[in-house]
């Protein structure tokens, strides 16, 4: 079974490309019945696989933005989560999605993952259960207004020439 978390604060400088994070680490989300919380390491594997991973407008396969196999989306996990990049494509979901996070009205990132045996640990806080996330195989990276998580961040950028996806510092002084 495919399970979906989203998260987010998304905010917007420009309109090609979007950077952030689809999982922000040691952040609790409560789910209802339960409450989740994602551990560092929890995408190291799945990363590491060279998998095929897709980013999405809501989860909708029919939506696609991009792919780490197309060179359009780039994912890495550092000390703060799951951080992405993606090329928005020229098409009426890439356009109309760069639109609404400029607006604020998609304001969250999310991912769509399987547990493996032994990925995942739960325990009882109270009345409360709480499962930890130690590994996942990652299936997908999507945008949505509705996120389950609201720590991320997520910023809309025109990519100037010649800059590497990795000069967070750079990036995360422009969004704030």
């Amino acid at each position: 079974m495919l399970e979906l978390r989203g998260h987010g604060t998304l905010r917007a400088t420009g309109n090609k490309t979007l950077t952030g994070y689809a999982a922000v680490f040691n952040s609790e989300a409560n789910l209802g019945s339960f409450s989740e919380v994602i551990r560092p390491g929890a995408f190291a594997k799945s990363l590491a696989t060279g998998s095929n991973i897709r980013a999405l407008y809501h989860h909708d396969a029919h939506a696609l933005l991009g792919t780490t196999r197309g060179g359009t989306l780039q994912l890495r996990e550092d000390a703060q989560g799951l951080a992405f990049e993606l090329q928005l494509p020229d098409t009426s979901h890439g356009r109309d999605l760069a639109i609404l996070v400029q607006r604020g009205d998609v304001s969250g990132a999310s991912f769509g993952f399987r547990v493996p045996e032994g990925g995942d640990r739960w325990e009882q806080r109270g009345a409360q259960s709480v499962r930890e996330l130690l590994e996942v195989q990652l299936h997908e990276i999507t945008l949505t207004s509705d996120p389950a998580y609201a720590d991320t961040s997520v910023a809309l950028r025109g990519k100037p020439a010649g800059r590497s996806f990795w000069d967070l510092n750079e990036a995360w002084m422009q969004t704030v």
